[in-house]
């Protein structure tokens, strides 16, 4: 009888929402990879899990079941004690080399768009966590399938003729030290590493970032870094004391210096003030917008960077918005960097690139 009673209100909750019209059981356009993917399942539940009761009773299981079994949840895996692991970095995606050349060919494609406008394009793998920071995942599982993504896939960028860096080796030496505990994102040592990396593939390309300046490091008094894993595992809601040990960070941020006041020759003959825009892009996911990436890699370019960047963007998400914004055409950069981490390679292409943009 309890159980049919909370199972009645449950339903009486969720059809409220849906009579208001304040959820959308569906996109507007279903594809068949999200169903087999499970998207469109994991879209209903989150849009029914909107409702007040089925809200309350989640966020305590899920403080329950972590507290008695250590238990994180579906999105979340646990590595050795303190460590989290997103659960995407370490799924074999359904039809993955199907999606994984239909990238490839995307990129291939916008690096041909772009080269037509005079747009040097420089494509950077951001490895899994659970890649770098093996030894931190003790009985945690890597299927062995995802060894080999990420050469594979740069090796057809590089068959496409487009410029790639797998940011493995640059971040392999650091080991765990590259990445937050009990979040996604590299920690800053990481970011700078990355940072570094990417400035020395540009020189070997002859690209320079324009125009010069010079930058100063702040850091912020040491403080606990709330990590996403713990928001995504549902526990953040518990006591801190409660929670996976949070990550303390001295918060690193970068600062432009003001220009030269001596004049400067391209600016004087720049009557639209173009000269003084950054020649360089950045687009990619939330790795390009934590630990303080965009600004380690304008210390390290000496100029700077136009970060459009997209929290959520996935793989194609932030070069849509960028490349539909009428400042990328009205105000071209010269070359683009675009951020792309491992787990979003195989994963359905459900957000093609609109080239049309480019027009």
């Amino acid at each position: 009888m309890a159980l049919l009673i909370f199972l009645f209100v449950g339903l009486l909750s969720s059809g409220r929402l849906i009579v208001s019209g304040q959820i959308s059981l569906l996109p507007g356009e279903v594809l068949t990879s999200q169903i087999l993917d499970g998207d469109i399942t994991h879209r209903l539940a989150k849009e029914l899990s909107n409702a007040h009761l089925p809200t309350t009773f989640a966020e305590l299981e899920r403080g329950v079941s972590w507290l008695l079994l250590n238990d994180t949840g579906p999105r979340v895996r646990s590595g050795c004690p303190g460590w989290l692991f997103l659960a995407d970095e370490l799924k074999v995606n359904h039809q993955a080399q199907r999606n994984a050349d239909a990238k490839a060919q995307a990129v291939i494609d916008l690096k041909q768009q772009l080269s037509q406008r005079g747009i040097s394009l420089l494509v950077v793998i951001v490895p899994d966590k659970s890649r770098i920071a093996s030894e931190q995942r003790c009985t945690l599982h890597r299927p062995a399938a995802l060894e080999g993504r990420i050469q594979a896939w740069t090796s057809k960028l590089d068959a496409g003729g487009v410029s790639n860096l797998d940011l493995t080796a640059a971040l392999t030496p650091l080991g765990a030290s590259a990445w937050l505990r009990t979040d996604t994102h590299w920690s800053e040592s990481g970011a700078k590493a990355a940072a570094d990396a990417i400035t020395q593939r540009l020189k070997t390309l002859g690209i320079s970032a324009t125009p010069s300046r010079s930058f100063n490091e702040h850091h912020a008094p040491l403080a606990v870094r709330p990590g996403d894993l713990v928001h995504l595992a549902g526990i953040d809601w518990l006591p801190l004391k409660w929670q996976p040990a949070p990550d303390m960070v001295a918060q690193a941020s970068t600062h432009e210096l003001p220009a030269a006041s001596a004049a400067n020759p391209d600016t004087e003959a720049d009557l639209f003030g173009d000269a003084d825009l950054p020649n360089t892009a950045l687009i990619g996911t939330s790795f390009s917008r934590n630990s303080n990436f965009a600004g380690f890699l304008q210390q390290a370019l000496g100029a700077p960077v136009g970060n459009f960047a997209k929290d959520g963007g996935a793989f194609s998400g932030a070069a849509n918005s960028y490349l539909s914004n009428p400042a990328s055409k009205e105000t071209p950069p010269k070359q683009i960097i675009w951020e792309i981490p491992e787990r979003d390679l195989q994963s359905a292409y459900v957000d093609p690139i609109a080239y049309r943009s480019l027009r």
